[in-house]
């Protein structure tokens, strides 16, 4: 089964930024688009977000042929998340990626969340087509801790100047862009 999923990082849900555009921009295509809603920043971790994800795979909405289209932490928890589980897909494209970023909330939110990122490289087992996209101005997600994501993910980068962090406060309410990738 194709499906594309939609999945959004901390404080993050499937209504904010350029999701709704999106899902309704692959629902044109006859594509079936699902957005998870994952809690944040309450119960915002790994496991909790983990359990959220393997009831999509218990019915069979997570295939070989799926592709995953993830905003910020949204990024790591897949890469996590399969290979944890052994999963296999088609696509991942992350959009402001990043792992092991230390932040001035509160580090509890993420930490559950990170891998070392020797141990990044191992998605290209489950994963055969890796996208990340990233800028020059965002401000939690530093180009270099981008790139350096990118590369460890064994990744096609994407450059794209000024776009903030790809959200609705940097004028990503739509994301023509990454229909070029999908």
């Amino acid at each position: 089964m194709k499906n594309y999923f939609l999945i959004h990082g901390s404080y993050g849900n499937p209504y904010k930024n350029w999701f709704p555009w999106l899902k309704k921009e692959l629902g044109k295509r006859k594509l079936n688009c699902i957005v998870p809603s994952f809690p944040t920043p309450y119960k915002q971790d790994y496991d909790s977000w983990s359990e959220i994800l393997k009831a999509y795979a218990k019915v069979g909405y997570i295939t070989e042929e799926t592709t995953f289209i993830t905003h910020s932490l949204g990024g790591i928890f897949i890469i996590k998340f399969l290979i944890e589980n052994k999963m296999k897909i088609k696509k991942i494209i992350t959009v402001a990626g990043f792992n092991n970023l230390i932040f001035a909330d509160d580090m509890k939110l993420y930490d559950t969340f990170y891998l070392p990122y020797e141990e990044l490289s191992v998605i290209k087992n489950y994963c055969e087509e890796r996208i990340c996209i990233y800028t020059d101005n965002d401000p939690y997600v530093p180009q270099k801790e981008a790139e350096r994501f990118a590369e460890h993910l064994i990744a096609k980068s994407i450059f794209i100047k000024d776009a903030g962090h790809f959200n609705e406060k940097a004028g990503y309410k739509e994301f023509k862009e990454l229909l070029n990738y999908i």
